[in-house]
């Protein structure tokens, strides 16, 4: 009787052998790695992205939901569409309009927050080995879930004013002369995670046209567009191109990320495959979340709740801005987001994000390397500090932690030089045919 040998690493995993060939991208990202060490009470977390509810009325949120219940509950704790209830849809209408986004209820396809319609989206365009474009950097969750797909992710490079149209062309026109085609641009373009900034309006129209002249659907996501810090929200690009563009928004950042609520907006053909696969993965969206949100919209001051996260997020920024003028080093450089959650850091030249994470939790301060947010390895020498959730005085004192860690990495490298593997990553990129964020 012959006995099969182990596979190596099998005594860990008696089922290694039998994983479907798309495992192998499923990986613990680096936000995932540090929640763990970043909730401790005496750690401060500029790492996660988590909003802060605090400024939520919980109150009228409660009798909110107590009224549901009491009233309509036999329907709010059934099944239901597929596609989403009808009346959100409705309602999600007029939150886009806000940005300029004029659809109809049965283009929205209702999901389990933004990162599922992420997935869905993938999972509909996707077949192994096909390319995806995204900007360098890129969302960490939108990195795994192509990952897990098993998609080919070519970066294309940005500047302070977002995604550079020239960049975006040739990145297209290397995929072409390669023998393949790529599926869609997936774009961050509202404050930007990770690296806070916007795509600028003139910009818009061109990244339009880039993308109508390749034929290239456009995969905007925007959870962050109606929290910009100054004036109206900015036009979405979804708003002047229906037919090209599938958006993704989100109740996560504008009301409260437990319920699980977002949204795609899609051409009809699209939409129709999102519901089919969104059918097939969920079965429906949660009815009690989207009734609970759909009962906020319609009884809560949203808008006036909204302005309230800006402020909030508003003071928080400056706090951290002020700190990192005041504590980091020469030679540090940051974005000035004007919303969202995020301020980009690059370090001194020499300097590795990734390697001194331990040395900066040891110090009680955690934060996100550059590298989380690259399909390709670059991105060592940048990291993505969180305002969102500290206190201001949190994050002064945790901005101050990381300054002197940083100062600390500096005069090591002053004495002993800098190690191989840690000169400036990013500049030559062979995918992003532009300057790496980090050098920005």
């Amino acid at each position: 009787m012959n006995v099969p040998q182990s596979s190596p690493g099998s005594r860990l995993d008696n089922f290694v052998d039998r994983y479907a060939a798309r495992t192998a991208g499923m990986t613990a990202s680096e936000v995932r790695a540090l929640f763990a060490v970043a909730s401790r009470p005496e750690v401060v977390s500029l790492a996660g992205g988590m909003p802060n509810i605090n400024a939520l009325p919980l109150d009228a949120v409660a009798d909110t939901v107590a009224r549901l219940v009491a009233e309509r509950g036999t329907v709010a704790l059934q099944y239901g569409s597929g596609q989403g209830d009808e009346k959100l849809r409705t309602q999600i209408c007029e939150v886009m309009r806000l940005e300029g986004i004029e659809a109809h209820p049965d283009d929205v396809t209702v999901t389990v927050g933004s990162q599922h319609a992420l997935d869905l989206v993938t999972r509909v365009f996707i077949d192994p080995g096909d390319v995806i474009l995204a900007e360098a950097p890129s969302y960490v969750g939108a990195l795994s879930t192509f990952a897990s797909y098993q998609a080919d992710v070519v970066h294309v490079g940005m500047d302070e004013d977002g995604l550079v149209p020239e960049h975006l062309d040739n990145a297209i026109a290397a995929v072409h002369k390669s023998g393949k085609r790529a599926k869609f641009l997936y774009t961050i373009p509202n404050f930007h995670n990770p690296m806070g900034v916007c795509l600028a309006p003139e910009r818009r129209a061109r990244i339009l046209e880039v993308c109508r002249r390749h034929d290239l659907l456009i995969i905007e996501d925007n959870p962050y567009g109606l929290l910009g810090f100054d004036g109206e929200p900015m036009r979405a690009l979804r708003a002047d191109e229906a037919d090209g563009v599938v958006y993704l928004g989100s109740f996560s950042k504008t009301f409260a990320p437990g319920l699980r609520v977002g949204w795609a907006v899609a051409p009809h053909a699209v939409r129709e495959k999102l519901v089919l696969a969104a059918e097939a993965s969920v079965l429906s969206p949660p009815v009690f979340s989207q009734m609970t949100v759909s009962a906020y919209l319609e009884t809560q001051p949203w808008r006036a709740q909204i302005k309230t996260y800006r402020e909030m997020y508003r003071e928080r920024r400056d706090a951290m801005l002020d700190a990192l003028k005041t504590h980091m080093p020469p030679g540090t450089t940051w974005t000035d987001p004007a919303g969202g959650f995020f301020v980009w850091v690059t370090l001194p030249e020499g300097l590795d994000a990734k390697a001194m994470l331990p040395r900066a939790v040891t110090a009680r301060v955690a934060y996100v390397p550059g590298t989380a947010f690259y399909a390709d390895g670059f991105g060592a020498s940048s990291m993505r500090l969180s305002f969102c959730y500290p206190t201001p005085d949190r994050i002064r004192e945790g901005v101050r932690r990381l300054a002197s860690v940083i100062a600390q990495e500096l005069e090591l490298r002053t004495m002993f030089g800098t190690p191989p593997g840690r000169s400036l990553p990013g500049a030559d990129s062979p995918t992003s045919q532009a300057p790496s964020p980090d050098l920005a």
